[in-house]
């Protein structure tokens, strides 16, 4: 792949009442080259808050038609650990822990590791209600998102 791959950065977000129970996730993305921005959000009946954060990922990853250079900022270690340090090992193993227990989340897993083989991603943790602009936005999207899923 070569560097004249648009450049974006991806904020994201999750939000479930009840673990599990309704759920919302939300993404920003943003081209900084061109200052076009987008939000999304949605959320499911019945879910979990690590569920709805690996959503909002995907589907801010669905949203980039072209290979592209992410700058990807989350507050969920889970998400950022599972992709920087604990899929590639999840996959060698047949999609099992070290302990070999399954992993779970391994079908929106398989999915988050299919969309990001198709782009660079680099991955920044950002502290989750703590006056970030985007995560606040995000989290404000998500919660909206859930509150809908819940009231059907």
């Amino acid at each position: 792949m070569s560097d004249d791959r648009p450049h974006v950065e991806l904020y994201t977000d999750g939000a479930c009442s009840g673990n599990p129970g309704p759920g919302g996730w939300a993404y920003i993305l943003r081209h900084p080259a061109s200052a076009a921005e987008k939000e999304a959000s949605g959320g499911e009946r019945e879910t979990t808050n690590n569920r709805m954060e690996l959503m909002a990922v995907i589907q801010g990853l669905r949203a980039l038609t072209r290979p592209s250079r992410v700058e990807l900022y989350s507050d969920s270690q889970y998400v950022l650990n599972g992709l920087k340090e604990w899929l590639a090992a999840w996959k060698k193993r047949g999609w099992k822990t070290a302990d070999k227990k399954p992993v779970k989340n391994q079908d929106l897993w398989e999915v988050l590791d299919a969309l990001t083989s198709r782009h660079e991603v680099r991955f920044h943790w950002i502290r989750g209600h703590n006056e970030h602009p985007e995560n606040e936005r995000c989290d404000e999207l998500a919660v909206a998102a859930a509150r809908a899923a819940a009231a059907g």
